[in-house]
């Protein structure tokens, strides 16, 4: 009887962990993305944390908006006060991976000299968090940013946008709250509506 029950059991379990949802079984960037493009077209308005008087981005209006969201890619412009340069472009690529870029325009449209860097997640993480390692791209454009490691966190109130360079005590930490959508901004430099 002992055995039956042990069997029966193990079957049980086994029956119960087949039906784990994909995010418990590797496949969190797809929740991750699935998530994201529940917020296209809308735009939301963050805050720097821990700024300083010195960063670049202090006191001003900074507001995202997921802006495209096409089969296998995510265009999210980031908006700082009037500079409309800046758009952060997600990839699903093989393997169930997300690729980052930084897409950065001047005022008429043409690329910046420092442009497309980022980095493509070495797994398929979590759902509500996604790791972007610089890669070589990066690392050859911007030596310094080779031990760049953004991420970004995404839950039902909160999207946040990080930098940490581990070989120095610099971060970028922006948390947006998705609870109050805001105005669209302007069509950021370079892209078309």
């Amino acid at each position: 009887m002992k055995k039956l029950v042990f069997i029966f059991l193990t079957l049980i379990s086994t029956n119960l962990l087949a039906q784990r949802p994909q995010t418990e079984q590797g496949k969190g960037s797809l929740a991750f993305w699935e998530n994201l493009t529940k917020l296209c077209g809308k735009s939301f308005e963050g805050e720097m944390i821990n700024a300083s008087e010195n960063d670049q981005f202090y006191g001003k209006k900074l507001v995202m908006h997921v802006r495209t969201c096409e089969d296998g890619k995510i265009t999210i412009p980031f908006h700082v006060g009037d500079d409309h340069s800046r758009t952060w472009v997600l990839t699903m690529e093989e393997g169930d991976v997300i690729k980052l870029k930084h897409d950065h325009r001047h005022e008429d449209g043409t690329e910046d000299r420092v442009t497309q860097y980022g980095g493509t997640s070495s797994n398929t993480g979590m759902s509500k968090v996604q790791f972007f390692p610089a890669d070589q791209e990066t690392t050859s454009l911007i030596p310094y940013a080779a031990t760049n490691i953004w991420w970004i966190t995404l839950d039902d109130t909160t999207f946040s946008y990080n930098l940490r360079r581990i070989n120095n005590d610099s971060s970028i930490n922006v948390k947006f709250d998705l609870t109050k959508e805001v105005d669209t901004p302007p069509t950021p430099w370079g892209w078309e509506d």
